[in-house]
Formats: C-alpha cells, sequence, structure tokens
C-alpha cells in the first residue's frame, strides 16, 4: 500500500475502466478511482446498458478487497498443523522450487496421474478465469478434473433441444408480454436484468415467479406459484398437456421448425395437470391457467435460473421447458422465447487458452464434485492424488461432502498448493499458499453469459506486494517444471489478442484498441428491438429444428456439453438416454429425513467469494436456516435459536428463521458462508449430496433431505 510519505506533491486523480471478475450473468462494467496510485473507490458505469451506473452489494465496496488488511501478498509455507492457518513467508523463488521439486517427486513415484489441479471460476475473466491453467496440467500429465457446477446438465438438455443458441436478448425483454421467471431469484442473482423485467411488467407484461421460496423476485411478480422442489419437470410437461390438448399450439410454427411432434404428443398426454397437481403441489387448474396465459400471451417469455438443473431429473426438466417456446411459436416475436445463458453468442477462443492436444489420451478424469471422495480414498484411484493445487476456488466451501473434504486435505502425505487472495477454509489446509491479485491489479477480458456485450478489464494499480495473476503464475510454474512451449512464454497482451476470434461475425467492429477507448460494445447483433434469432427456426442442432425428439442425446447418450469439460473430446457417453422428454421424481426421500433442504445462492455473497468481508457478513448475517411455522412447531425451534441441521452425510448449525416464505416440509440455507466462520465449523455442503443428475453431470443440491433439531 502506498506509504503517506511517498504521495507526489501534486494530488493525481484518474478513472480506469474495468469489469466485475464475479461468475455472474450480469458482468457489470466498472469505474475505478485511482488517487495517488491507490484505487478509492469503484462504481458501475452509468452509460452500460445493462450495468447502468450500479453495482450490487458483493461488489460495491471492491477496493476494500483489494486492500484487505487479511490479503495474502507474498507467498507462504505451512509452520503449523494442516488446518491451523499459521504459516511464514517466503520468496517466491523459494515457494516454485518447492512446487516443482514436489510435483517431480511425486511423479517419479506414482505418475503423473497423482497431480490433480482444482479450479473453477473464482474469477470469469477469459485470461485468468476458467481454463488459465489448463495447458500446464495437461503438459504435465496430471488428472484431468471435470467442472461441472454449474449448469452443465442445463447446457446439455438445453443444447440437444435447441442447440447451442444465444436465445433472447435480455434486452428485448421490454417487448415481452408474459414473463416465467423460473428457479430464479433474479433480485439476489441477477439483479441488472430485474429493472429491465420491472420496465415490462411496468408495459403491461404480467410476471410468473416459479419457486419453492417466495423470495425477492417471487414479492414482486404478478403471480407467485409455490412448487415442491424437484418437481419443475412435472409442471413444464403438463403444460405441454394442457397446450396440445387444447389445440394452443403454433400449428405453422410446429410444422416447419421442430421435430418429433408426434411422439411429443403422444407422450405428452400422460402428463395431465392433476398428475402433476400431486407431484408438484400446484393446483391442477392453475396448471391449466398458467399453460393458457402462456400460450396465449405474446410475445412470452421464460427465464430459466442455474438452480433449474440441481435435481435427479434436472436435464429433462430443461428439455421439457426448451420445448415449449416452439410449440406456441413464442420464437417468433422480439422478446419471445427461452432466455438460458446468452455466452453461446460470445466467439471464445477455447482452444487457445485450453490446449487440448496437449493433453495425454486417455488421462483419467475425475469430476470436483467426488473430492472428498478422491482424497479419502473411496474413489479407490491409483494412482493416487497425492498432489494437488487449488485456484480459482474453495472447495472446502463449494464442495458437497465437507467432512471428506476436509479430511483428504488433512493427509500429510497430501502436498496442496492454494493461490487466492486471504487464506481461505480450503488455503489453511495447504502447504504452500501464493498470492493472487484482484481485478483492479490484472489485465483481463470478460465475455458474459447474462448479455451480449464484451468487456475489457484495465489495470487500476500497480500488484500490491508480490501478488501476480494467474497467467504469470501458469507462465512461472512452466519455466519452473522446463515447459518451454510456445503458449507459455505468450505475454497477457498477446493473450488477450487471442481471446476472441476478432474475425467472427459477432465481432465485427470491435477490437482491443476500440475496447480500450469504450470499456465495452455489444456484438454485433440485431438490436434488442428487432432481435428474433429463431423466427424462421435455424436452430443449432442436428436437425435446424427445435427437437423434441433429440438427435443428440439419442446418438451420444448423457455427455457433458464441450465448454463444461475441457473440448479434449467431444462426447462423454453415459448410457442410453430416452431422447423424448420425460419425467424423473427427485432422489432423495423423506423416511428418516423429512425436510427438502435447498441452498441457493445468497445474496451479499457470489458462492463463497465476499464470504470474508465484514460488510458483505454485515449484510448477509451469520448461516441461517428458514423453514415453515408448522415444521417449527413441530421440533420445538423458535425463531432466532440455534438447530442442528443433519443427515447421513454430515451436519451443521445454523440460527433458524422461521416463515411462511417456504412451504411446509422446506427449508433453505444460503451457500457461501464460509467454515472457519460457522458455529461449529460445518457449512450447508455438509450435508448435501455428491450424486450426479440425469444429464451433464450436474449437482443435485436440491434432492437434499435433512432433519432438524434443537442445538
Amino acid at each position: 500500500m502506498t506509504a503517506l510519505d511517498d504521495l507526489p506533491l501534486t494530488p493525481t486523480t484518474t478513472t480506469v475502466r474495468a469489469a466485475c471478475p464475479h461468475d455472474c450473468p450480469d458482468t457489470c462494467a466498472m469505474t475505478v478511482t485511482v488517487e495517488n496510485g491507490v484505487a478509492t473507490g469503484v462504481r458501475g458505469d452509468p452509460e452500460h446498458p445493462i450495468t447502468r451506473g450500479g453495482l450490487c452489494v458483493k461488489v460495491n465496496n471492491y477496493q476494500d478487497k483489494v486492500y484487505n488488511p487479511d490479503r495474502v501478498l507474498h507467498p507462504l509455507r505451512r509452520t503449523g498443523p494442516k488446518g491451523s492457518g499459521r504459516f511464514e513467508e517466503i520468496t517466491w523463488d523459494e515457494a516454485l522450487e518447492t512446487i516443482a521439486s514436489t510435483f517431480r517427486a511425486k511423479i517419479a513415484e506414482h505418475g503423473a496421474e497423482t497431480v490433480m489441479p482444482v479450479s473453477y471460476l473464482g474469477t470469469q475473466g477469459i485470461l485468468n478465469g476458467l481454463s488459465v491453467g489448463d495447458a500446464f496440467f495437461h503438459r504435465l500429465g496430471a488428472t484431468i478434473t471435470e467442472r461441472t457446477y454449474c449448469d452443465s446438465g442445463s447446457c446439455t438438455a438445453y443444447a440437444a433441444t435447441i442447440g447451442a443458441t444465444a436465445g433472447v436478448d435480455p434486452e428485448s425483454i421490454v417487448h415481452s408480454r408474459y414473463i416465467i421467471i423460473w428457479a430464479c431469484n433474479m433480485v439476489s442473482t441477477n439483479l441488472h436484468l430485474w429493472p429491465i423485467v420491472a420496465e415490462a411488467q411496468k408495459r403491461g407484461a404480467k410476471v410468473v415467479v416459479i419457486d419453492p421460496v417466495r423470495h425477492k423476485t417471487a414479492r414482486r411478480a404478478d403471480w407467485y406459484i409455490p412448487i415442491r422442489p424437484g418437481t419443475d419437470g412435472a409442471l413444464a410437461l403438463a403444460m405441454m398437456n394442457v397446450i396440445i390438448s387444447e389445440g394452443l399450439t403454433d400449428e405453422d410454427y410446429v410444422r416447419e421448425h421442430t421435430a418429433g411432434y408426434e411422439e411429443m404428443v403422444e407422450r405428452a398426454a400422460q402428463y395431465t395437470p392433476e398428475w402433476a397437481a400431486q407431484e408438484t403441489g400446484i393446483p391442477a387448474e392453475d396448471i391449466r391457467t398458467l399453460a393458457r396465459e402462456y400460450a396465449t400471451s405474446d410475445p412470452s417469455l421464460i427465464r430459466i435460473g442455474v438452480a433449474i438443473e440441481r435435481h435427479a431429473g434436472g436435464g429433462q426438466t430443461v428439455r421439457s421447458i426448451a420445448c415449449l417456446p416452439a410449440l406456441v411459436g413464442a420464437w417468433r416475436h422480439v422478446g419471445g422465447g427461452l432466455l438460458q445463458l446468452p455466452l453461446w453468442a460470445h466467439p471464445v477462443n477455447w482452444p487457445a487458452f485450453i490446449h487440448p492436444e496437449m493433453a495425454t489420451p486417455g488421462t483419467r478424469v475425475v469430476n470436483q464434485y467426488l473430492l472428498g471422495r478422491a482424497l479419502t480414498g473411496e474413489l479407490e484411484l491409483d494412482p493416487p492424488i497425492t498432489a494437488l493445487m487449488v485456484y480459482n476456488s474453495n472447495p472446502m466451501v463449494v464442495c458437497p461432502e465437507q467432512e471428506k473434504t476436509a479430511r483428504g486435505l488433512a493427509r500429510e502425505d497430501l502436498f496442496t498448493v492454494v493461490s487466492d487472495h486471504v487464506l481461505t477454509d480450503t488455503a489453511r489446509y495447504a502447504d504452500i499458499v501464493l498470492p493472487a491479485t484482484t481485478q483492479l491489479e490484472q489485465h483481463d477480458i470478460m465475455f458474459s453469459w447474462g448479455h451480449f456485450y464484451v468487456t475489457l478489464n484495465t489495470p487500476a494499480i500497480e500488484p500490491l506486494g508480490d501478488a501476480i495473476p494467474n497467467t504469470e503464475l501458469f507462465r512461472r510454474l512452466a519455466a519452473a517444471m522446463g515447459f518451454d512451449d510456445d503458449y507459455f512464454l505468450l505475454t497477457d497482451e498477446e493473450l488477450l489478442e487471442q481471446a476472441y476470434d476478432w474475425s467472427a461475425p459477432a465481432m465485427e467492429g470491435i477490437t482491443l484498441e476500440s475496447l480500450r477507448e469504450t470499456g465495452w460494445a455489444r456484438l454485433n447483433l440485431p438490436s434488442p428491438d428487432e432481435y428474433r434469432p429463431h423466427a424462421e427456426g435455424g436452430f443449432p442442432t442436428p436437425s435446424g429444428k427445435t427437437e423434441f425428439r433429440s438427435a443428440a442425446l439419442e446418438a451420444a447418450g448423457n455427455f457433458v456439453v464441450p465448454l463444461f469439460r475441457q473440448l479434449y473430446e467431444e462426447f462423454q457417453p453415459g448410457g442410453v438416454v430416452d431422447p423424448l422428454p420425460h419425467y424423473i421424481a427427485p432422489r432423495e426421500t423423506g423416511d428418516s429425513h423429512p425436510l427438502n433442504l435447498l441452498s441457493p445462492k445468497s445474496h451479499a455473497y457470489l458462492n463463497s467469494s465476499a464470504g470474508d468481508q465484514a460488510m458483505q457478513k454485515r449484510v448477509q448475517g451469520e448461516q441461517m436456516v428458514t423453514l415453515h411455522p408448522a415444521d417449527a412447531e413441530a421440533r420445538d425451534i423458535v425463531d432466532g435459536t440455534y438447530v442442528s441441521v443433519f443427515n447421513d452425510r454430515g451436519r451443521f448449525v445454523a440460527l433458524a428463521r422461521v416463515s411462511d416464505e417456504v412451504a411446509p416440509g422446506v427449508a433453505v440455507a444460503p451457500m457461501g458462508a464460509w467454515a472457519k466462520n460457522a458455529k461449529d465449523q460445518s457449512t450447508v455442503n455438509a450435508v448435501n449430496p455428491f450424486v450426479f443428475a440425469d444429464l451433464g453431470n450436474a449437482p443435485t443440491f436440491s434432492d437434499t433431505r435433512v432433519e432438524i433439531a434443537p442445538v
């Protein structure tokens, strides 16, 4: 940090354009105020059509994260027991030599697959985010980690139905007249889309929210429909049943732009509103009303959230929902169709960062959900994992089976390296901790999974202490391991030039030079007032149509879309999958654990990011669990008292909140709190399951069954 004695005699103030680094659909454009080399404030760019000058509670004091007194600013070496958080400072040379020599020794004894990287989207930047370490670990021959934390099942189902299409332009939603927000607490997790929805609502649109929880977004809806967790697929199929049986389909659109319709008619006939009412808890007449209003209100729009996939039948749920817009011809209209992930419009040059050709054919793949089992030996891996490198992730908070993850990280024979900003719950178990830069100290460029804007992040200040960006970290590690491939010699400036396919039609008129001037730019697509990507079909599927009967699923079975693996193979076959949408009920039952626990995103945290920040902790409060008054009364639980939430996988202690915002039989404990700050050093992922959903190896967090008792 700049000392007062070092300040220039003439104060200087500058404004630097930046981008929020979080794994969030909003991907906000930021401006950073810098005074004499010190960042003194951040704000949303008022000119950006999505950000509109505002930042959410997770980011609006980002400078406090940068100057956090607990920042790791120098490499550290463990001096106490694993988990104790006791370290001493060392130099970068010492850290790199320790890592390289230990990796070599472990590989000599066990083979290269004994090393396992663990990472995800602690930053969403193309340079420093999802794929920054892939080339290094491919070159090393390490175990490949499958990252399916978020939307892998949804994307698999979506792509199998309507292809890798960007879908509806979020800005076009102002033209929508019937908006279904399905499994998405937009006000907490997609805040900058809400003003667009609110404008449509002001213009006469009806906003419907379908969710097990009457959350901040549901309270602003015209119609809130509570639903039993994990039964959304039953509702979607029953809507199909009503639309087809009552002749509410767009016959011309179905005939010209869909495949497998006759089979879908036969399939949907069995999913009556009366049957769905038993599954979902929604009255049959409400299901009919929803289907009729959706089918007859043009334009109609469905926005699905990440939570839609997080149960046993999550993939088939998205398959069913993705069929609805074509069934009623919603795609004909501006503001009509389905909004999932607009990232498909961004021509990101992922292969240039992943370098799949460096991977050794046949290298084993371990899903990060199974980290606890991998580290404790339950997966019976040969060779075992004896070296772990964690970056852009905090698995002690985000992985299920938290107790097993902790037990595995505590192994004395496991060499663990963590790169982060502070001593996270995971970093406390590390042998070596490396200092990472924040977004204000590094170059990056951002795609978005929530809108059509490219955003350039320019460093606002010099890196503090010895902190370095992930790009530099892997350059140094490659040099320490003796890798001299050209890729490991590229500068950040050269990486920026490779980040996008700048020759793609969507990038016409956008260059790095222009982004340095403006900070951000809309992809070269039709305006929000004109954008109708599938008015005449043209879906990027094998048939070019919405596929009620999916050719991709019929050919490949269960697969993970390449974006969520590492592009080193096209599909991961997983057995035969019914090519028509169908219903899969929640996997866990309530025999011994009668409450269905949901663990949605927190309002003030982004996964575990900001979970250590004082202001965000004040806003979010301590780990809490909300349950219905009837469930609380039956267990002698009083609002504001501590309770134990438990099942056969583990337990955590939380502060009870009694409210009818949740239905009887449902409990809600937001994820993101850090274990070291928790009442009993455990959080909600202590009880969440490790099993996968039906498609894309998605998680099944919404299937979790627990019991709750007073402490």
